[in-house]
């Protein structure tokens, strides 16, 4: 662990800011969209705005880095995510936002994609899945600790426009200075969408509606907030919920995944998370019934998605799993796209509510269709099955990609060494 900080404190240390003006931005749009009159289907696609972004990005930024190389790309878009986090609030307009939202979404995709490339070159095999589990949890530390930023200043003026522009301008100062070498740059061409469903259904199925599961949460939870009355401090701690229930259960799950029946945990874990949902929407009135059903919902949906790409990678021959892993984040983004606007348009026609009811029917549905598949066909032995490889659903391609290149390189580690034991018994 002490040599992975040595060797990418740095680039860490940048991401955790960016994650905090990141998860910040997210926040305060939903809670300055009501003060400024903006409609809950208006905000939806304010929101929905960045997971277009973010989908194209993760597909034209790795041909921008090859052109240009990754320094150039990482200044050029935080220079404009900097810029357009201090333009939303001089132009208050739901279709400004929204382009703003898009552009935000891409110039993050393809930070993502030149971070967790740079992040990927300063590991070795020895120290890449620790390097990989700290890039997940400074990110989810950014995104807690964005929260609390919200209730410094009064989210109708211009302050906490201005406190995520600053930090995620200084977040690139520790990154462009420290790290010297580019890595070379590749990219595997994902596996055609018919590919994946035909070898995984369910890892299709789930992918896509996982997909609207965490974009609702990520960028409609403070909308809700905002809907259902809560004060600007409730909201932050409403929010953090989600993603501190991520952290402390990601690790859990993933360890059970590879002790049993994939489906089987990702059909409880989905009912369990729609039984979450069902909690929040009935009991919303009190404050604390909230923070339990987004530590549910967050800590079930986030590993959720390591979860179904492990699931899916076990009817691949190794060599298919970086491309198919590319396909599953694809699928992935293009549930996201279409998760706030639908949360939206719930929350107009029968109020806040909508949106916990948006959560728990994808959650229902995604554990149906997991007790159906399992009627179909038999599971792979434990034995057989690769190691859970740990990644965010806000994560590149490229970090699915070397994450489970990570779990590959543990799982032949392992038969290796008790072929061995074998030998010498």
């Amino acid at each position: 662990m002490i040599k992975v900080l040595s060797s990418a404190w740095a680039l860490l240390l940048g991401m955790m800011l960016l994650q905090v003006g990141n998860g910040m931005q997210g926040t305060l749009l939903g809670v300055r969209g009501e003060i400024e009159g903006f409609s809950t289907l208006e905000i939806s696609l304010v929101m929905s705005g960045y997971f277009v972004g973010f989908l194209f990005g993760s597909r034209m930024a790795p041909e921008m880095i090859r052109r240009v190389g990754h320094v150039r790309v990482f200044a050029a878009l935080g220079s404009m995510i900097s810029a357009v986090m201090l333009l939303y609030p001089s132009l208050t307009d739901p279709w400004i936002w929204g382009a703003g939202r898009i552009l935000i979404g891409f110039c993050f995709s393809g930070v993502y994609v030149t971070a967790e490339s740079w992040l990927n070159n300063a590991a070795s095999n020895e120290n890449r899945g620790k390097a990989l589990s700290l890039y997940m949890i400074v990110q989810m530390i950014g995104i807690v600790s964005a929260q609390g930023l919200m209730v410094v200043a009064d989210p109708g003026g211009f302050i906490l426009f201005i406190i995520p522009s600053v930090l995620i301008s200084i977040s690139f100062a520790p990154i462009l200075l420290s790290i010297s070498p580019t890595p070379a740059f590749d990219t595997t061409k994902p596996m055609s969408l018919r590919e994946i469903m035909t070898i995984s259904p369910l890892g299709c199925v789930g992918m896509f509606l996982l997909g609207g599961i965490f974009s609702a949460q990520f960028g409609m939870a403070a909308v809700y907030g905002a809907r259902a009355g809560l004060s600007v401090g409730q909201i932050s701690m409403f929010v953090s919920a989600f993603y501190i229930g991520a952290l402390l259960v990601q690790y859990p799950l993933g360890w059970l995944s590879d002790r049993m029946d994939r489906r089987m945990l990702i059909m409880i874990s989905a009912a369990v998370m729609s039984i979450g949902s069902l909690f929040g929407m009935v009991l919303g009135g009190w404050f604390p019934a909230l923070l339990v059903s987004a530590f549910v919902v967050g800590g079930l949906s986030n590993p959720l998605y390591s979860l179904l790409i492990a699931y899916t990678c076990d009817f691949l021959e190794h060599e298919d799993m970086a491309a198919a892993s590319g396909g599953m984040v694809f699928i992935n983004g293009l549930g996201a796209v279409a998760g706030p606007v639908i949360t939206g348009w719930m929350m107009g026609v029968i109020g806040p509510h909508g949106f916990f009811l948006f959560i728990g029917g994808l959650g229902a549905a995604m554990a149906l269709y997991a007790g159906y598949r399992m009627t179909q066909r038999s599971a792979p032995s434990v034995e057989d099955t690769d190691s859970f490889a740990t990644v965010m659903p806000s994560s590149s391609p490229m970090a699915v990609s070397y994450a489970q290149e990570y779990a590959i390189d543990v799982a032949q580690e392992d038969a290796e060494e008790a072929e061995s034991s074998d030998n010498v018994n």
